[in-house]
C-alpha cells in the first residue's frame, strides 16, 4: 500500500518549490502538475480502457501547445533539450514536459517504458486511472508514497477530495496582493483568468468550444489558433483581475474542504514558511510520514527564500 497526498493551493504561492524539496525526499515521488496536465475534470467519472487512457496521457495538453506556438513557454516545462520532442513541444505527449522531466534526466525513456503497463490497466474511472498510473510511476521509480502538487489547483478542488477521500490534504495559501501580482505577470496564469472570466461573463471555456457553438465577437481573439502574445500579456496589466481569481480558487478549495472534511489536512501558509523554514517543513514532513522529517527538513530548508518564491 502507497501513501498518498495531494498539495492544493491557488498557485504563485511557493507550491513549486515545495514539490522540489518533496523530491529530495528518497522514498516519495514528487508528481508535479499532473492533476491540472490531466484536466478537464468533466471526464473524471467517464469509464476508460487502459489504452484509452494513455491515448490521453500521450495527447498534447492544448493549453500547454498555444504558450508553446505563440512563444511564451511554460518555466515549469523542464523537457531536455536534447530529448525526442525537442523542437517540437507543441505537439509533445501532455504528461512528458513537466511531470516526467521533473522526476528523470531521460523522460522519454521513462514515458516509453510506461506504456504496456498502462495499456493493461483495466477499465475503470478516469480518477481511478489516475491513482493507478500515480501508483505506478512511484514504484517503477521505488517510491513508498506519492506527493501531487499542480499549481492552480484550488479550482479542481472539489472534484480531488471527491475522488480520494483518503489522501492526505496540504492545504498551502498565500495572501491574495502577492499571489496576483505573481499571477499577473505569468503566462499559464494569464490563461487560467481568461478561461474563468469567459466561463463566467459568457459559459465559454475558449479552449472547449464546440464546432456549432456560437463565440462572441469580445472573446474570438482569444481562441487558442488565434491569440498572440501581446494580447496574452495585456491580461496581466490589471493585477485586480487576479486578485478576483484568487478569491474564486480560495473559495472552492475552502468550500470542498468544508464539505469533504478529510481525515487527514494539514494548512499552510507561504509566510509561515518564510518565517520558519525548518519548523514549517518539519511539520510537513510528520503530516507526508517521512522517516526522519527532521533531517529532510535541516537538509533542505536554506532552499526556502523569498526571491526563488516569487
Amino acid at each position: 500500500m502507497l501513501d498518498r497526498s495531494i498539495i492544493i493551493s491557488n498557485g504563485r504561492c511557493g507550491s513549486t518549490l515545495l514539490s522540489d524539496l518533496i523530491h529530495e525526499e528518497p522514498d516519495t515521488l514528487s508528481a508535479q502538475e499532473f492533476f491540472m496536465t490531466m484536466a478537464p475534470w468533466s471526464r473524471s467519472m467517464e469509464i476508460l480502457t487502459g489504452a484509452e487512457y494513455w491515448d490521453v496521457l500521450a495527447s498534447p495538453k492544448e493549453e500547454i501547445s498555444t504558450l508553446f506556438r505563440i512563444g511564451l513557454p511554460p518555466k515549469e516545462v523542464r523537457y531536455p533539450s536534447t530529448g525526442e520532442w525537442a523542437g517540437n513541444e507543441e505537439n509533445m505527449p501532455r504528461i512528458l514536459g513537466i511531470t516526467l522531466a521533473k522526476l528523470t534526466d531521460d523522460p522519454d525513456g521513462l514515458f516509453h517504458s510506461l506504456a504496456g503497463h498502462v495499456k493493461a490497466f483495466p477499465r475503470q474511472s478516469v480518477s481511478a486511472q489516475h491513482q493507478a498510473f500515480l501508483d505506478l510511476l512511484a514504484t517503477t521509480l521505488g517510491r513508498r508514497r506519492w506527493v501531487e502538487r499542480s499549481g492552480g489547483s484550488s479550482q479542481v478542488a472539489p472534484f480531488l477530495l471527491a475522488n480520494y477521500p483518503d489522501a492526505r490534504i496540504v492545504y498551502l495559501d498565500r495572501n491574495w496582493a502577492d499571489s496576483a501580482r505573481s499571477m499577473s505577470r505569468h503566462p499559464s496564469f494569464q490563461l487560467v483568468q481568461l478561461r474563468v472570466e469567459a466561463l463566467s461573463r459568457w459559459g465559454i471555456d475558449p479552449f472547449r468550444v464546440r464546432p456549432d457553438q456560437e463565440v462572441p465577437d469580445e472573446l474570438a481573439p482569444y481562441l487558442p489558433g488565434r491569440i498572440t502574445p501581446e494580447l496574452l500579456k495585456a491580461r496581466g496589466e490589471d493585477p485586480s483581475r487576479y486578485v478576483h481569481l484568487c478569491a474564486f480558487m480560495s473559495s472552492q478549495a475552502q468550500q470542498a474542504i468544508d464539505d469533504a472534511k478529510p481525515s487527514h489536512l494539514l494548512t499552510m501558509a507561504y509566510e509561515d514558511l518564510l518565517l520558519d523554514p525548518v519548523g514549517q517543513l518539519t511539520s510537513l514532513g510528520e503530516f507526508l510520514q517521512f522517516d526522519d522529517p527532521a533531517d529532510w527538513a535541516d537538509r533542505v530548508a536554506h532552499r526556502v527564500r523569498t526571491p526563488a518564491m516569487k
